[in-house]
């Protein structure tokens, strides 16, 4: 090497090149190899927190897609049957607000739903049912609820308290995943007087079993999905409702339009016949992303279409439907179709109120314009937390997510890498979380999107030697950059409120995928190894460790020694060899990517 040369090189790398002997191995970095054959891979131990819809399709998926995975699923509820909100939402009229053969699994679709729209029981046993097929019972863990979780730089591990009744551990982790759910926490209203109320207080997904309204004066807050279900049933019971509506909202039609109203159980003894009813429904549901552009032709015409619907279904309640038709477009909160919601509205047993209420009362509730109205129960539909902020401590670096990610914490709102993870936390995936919702398509395809992109990471990790991944500020904040320039184009960021912003009119959205369904689903299909941050448990650090000691276990199996007598077995070399080769049926799309 010439000393012309020199002057491109790093100086460090200049100086020790000016020392070499030209004769000698030429080493730079000293590694000692590691002596095990490239494809042997280290057990890895993953948490996955929240047995919902996402803990169980985690628990089916992940052992799957990721070999010599020691998993296990902490719930916190003690119900066998597991199934999220679905077991935790019990009220009266509780369903299901698309179609029943959209909701559920894309691999394990159940033929035969009761209803078009499913009922909560009939939810919760069909994901129990799924849970017990696949075995994924295995790795739940009921009635262990996890306190708090605190990443160990030292250990390269997540120390997960955990507490089984009386009992505390600490589960020393590889990964966590966080599946705990949007609606896992509800909140009441933070309406002065609630301590001084004698009656009942319930929250619509904390249903009192032993609460009989039949023949009550009830109060019902709140107009979001679980509001409009309780209303209509409530109302034929009941002796009088006080609705307590803050917000105006869009009320939708049916989703799935005539394919979802249309009886053919007969049909899905076929196969085929079912899986065109199937596709036909959930093509529909990511048709929809026109709908959600700003003053486009589509969302006019949404609004134009719901408010003849809430006009005629209103009738001559003019008053009610003043009221109630927001200033917003459709869209900009979660539209919800509320069959039944506004006929029981014009019902002479329902009051509709939207004054601002002031305070809670002992035997009632006051509004602002002074007036008060006694109740028997106070019944309060006002969702849950929407800060998307963990629901336990979950620190990294002297930083909890639980309190950075609030409103006037120190980042202020959930910050994350296309929804799957966060910078500083090594080792932490999400499922469901900030910024994964999508405008279009259907919540289990969405999960089993995410969960397949999780398993991606898990056997990257498991596989190179990898000992943290996390995303790097800098990607994300170009992502960030990216969702700020995108959501302006939409109706998400008109002057609602909702759970898609935190509960703060015109808001960030903090829970939405800045895209369609297919377009979030295309983005976690090909993951983008160069926007994240490795460490390696090489005492070098050096990422090629992990090639081991140049020898694959087919390798080993072939050149090993066999005893006198005995025939060698046989060993595949060449899987790539295939008999659809000699009739030019292979399929060069997917050759020797798999």
């Amino acid at each position: 090497m010439g000393d012309a040369a020199l002057p491109q090189l790093t100086p460090r790398i200049a100086a020790a090149a000016s020392k070499v002997d030209p004769t000698a191995s030429v080493v730079w970095h000293p590694l000692e190899l590691e002596d095990h054959a490239i494809d042997e891979t280290r057990t890895i131990r993953v948490v996955v927190v929240g047995a919902g819809i996402a803990g169980i399709t985690a628990a089916i998926l992940l052992p799957a897609k990721v070999p010599g995975l020691d998993l296990v699923v902490y719930e916190r509820d003690s119900d066998i049957i597991k199934g999220g909100i679905w077991h935790q939402c019990t009220y009266p009229g509780v369903r299901c607000d698309v179609p029943s053969h959209v909701y559920q699994s894309t691999f394990s679709p159940s033929l035969d739903w009761t209803e078009h729209y499913a009922r909560g029981h009939e939810i919760k046993a069909y994901w129990g049912k799924v849970a017990k097929k696949y075995n994924a019972d295995k790795y739940i863990r009921c009635n262990h609820e996890v306190l708090s979780a605190q990443w160990s730089e030292e250990k390269g591990k997540w120390l997960v308290s955990v507490r089984h009744d009386t009992e505390m551990t600490v589960d020393e982790v590889d990964f966590v995943i966080m599946a705990t759910g949007i609606f896992s926490h509800p909140t009441l209203p933070d309406y002065p007087g609630f301590a001084d109320y004698s009656g009942s207080v319930i929250h619509s997904s904390r249903w009192d079993p032993s609460f009989e309204p039949a023949g009550k004066n009830v109060a019902v807050i709140g107009n979001g999905a679980s509001g409009m279900q309780v209303v209509p049933e409530l109302q034929k019971i009941v002796k009088r409702i006080d609705h307590y509506a803050r917000s105006p909202t869009w009320v939708a039609g049916s989703f799935g339009g005539d394919a979802a109203l249309r009886d053919l159980p007969k049909s899905f003894d076929d196969p085929e016949a079912y899986m065109k009813y199937r596709k036909e429904l959930e093509n529909m549901s990511f048709t929809g992303f026109g709908g959600l552009i700003k003053n486009g032709d589509k969302n006019k015409a949404a609004q134009a279409k719901y408010a003849e619907l809430m006009r005629t279904r209103l009738g001559s309640r003019i008053d009610i439907l003043e009221a109630i038709t927001p200033d917003f477009p459709p869209s900009c909160r979660r539209l919800t179709p509320g069959p039944g919601y506004l006929e029981a509205l014009v019902e002479p047993n329902v009051e509709y109120i939207s004054t601002p209420i002031e305070r809670i009362t002992k035997t009632g509730i006051k509004t602002k314009d002074g007036k008060e109205r006694e109740v028997d129960a106070i019944i309060c539909c006002t969702g849950s937390d929407k800060s998307f902020a963990p629901p336990f401590p979950l620190v990294s670096g002297g930083v909890d997510l639980a309190a950075a990610w609030r409103r006037g914490g120190s980042i202020g709102f959930p910050n994350t890498y296309m929804g799957v993870a966060a910078p500083g936390f090594p080792n932490l995936l999400f499922i469901n979380g900030p910024g994964t919702a999508t405008a279009t398509g259907t919540l289990p395809f969405g999960t089993e999107t995410q969960i397949s992109l999780a398993a991606r990471i898990l056997r990257k990790v498991q596989t190179q030697g990898i000992r943290s991944i996390a995303p790097s500020l800098q990607a994300t904040e170009d992502f960030r950059a990216y969702a700020e320039a995108y959501f302006p184009r939409t109706v998400l960021t008109e002057n609602c409120r909702s759970w898609f912003n935190g509960g703060v009119s015109g808001g960030r959205p903090i829970a939405n995928w800045p895209g369609s369904g297919l377009h979030a689903s295309l983005v976690r299909r090909e993951p983008r190894w160069e926007d994240w941050e490795y460490k390696y448990w090489s005492s070098s650090g050096n990422r090629f460790a992990y090639l081991g000691n140049g020898w694959t276990r087919q390798d080993i199996e072939v050149n090993g020694d066999v005893p006198d007598g005995a025939e060698a077995p046989f060993v595949d070399m060449t899987p790539y060899l295939h008999v659809l080769s000699v009739n030019d049926e292979v399929d060069l799309k997917s050759y020797h990517e798999s």
